[in-house]
């Protein structure tokens, strides 16, 4: 199950990505295991691949933005969102992009795009989203 939501993810976020012009923003988001910040291999490689597609990838800024479900204390959800966004970080540089070009947002358990009072709402909402912004030259 959790296999086939992040392929369909994927697929849907390459879909997007075709589709758009230089001029719009780029997402891709990358999913965790309950407590983890371990990007596994097949999502490494997604994104490698993702970021390869990306045509003058020095023409945006990125924004990292990590969240987490609600399990365990703000505490420890605010930690484990910043160590996600360093795992994601580790493999956009150096590389692909420059260190100065990322913001890193650590949200933590706040800010939920999904209902964490559901498994399927608590298993999207443990990801980073990679946001990649059109610098404006």
């Amino acid at each position: 199950m959790i296999r086939f939501i992040l392929i369909f993810s994927c697929s849907i976020l390459c879909l997007i990505y075709a589709g758009q012009s230089q001029s719009k923003k780029l997402i891709r988001s990358i999913y965790f295991g309950g407590g983890s910040y371990y990007i596994d291999g097949q999502q490494e490689q997604d994104l490698i691949l993702f970021l390869d597609s990306i045509p003058n990838i020095e023409a945006y800024n990125i924004t990292i933005h990590s969240h987490t479900d609600n399990i365990g204390g703000a505490a420890f959800n605010k930690r484990l969102s910043e160590l996600r966004s360093w795992s994601a970080k580790q493999i956009l540089t150096p590389g692909y992009v420059k260190e100065q070009a990322i913001e890193i947002q650590d949200f933590g358990q706040f800010n939920p795009v999904y209902d964490n009072s559901t498994l399927l709402g608590r298993m999207k909402n443990r990801r980073v989203d990679i946001i990649f912004w059109p610098i404006n030259i």
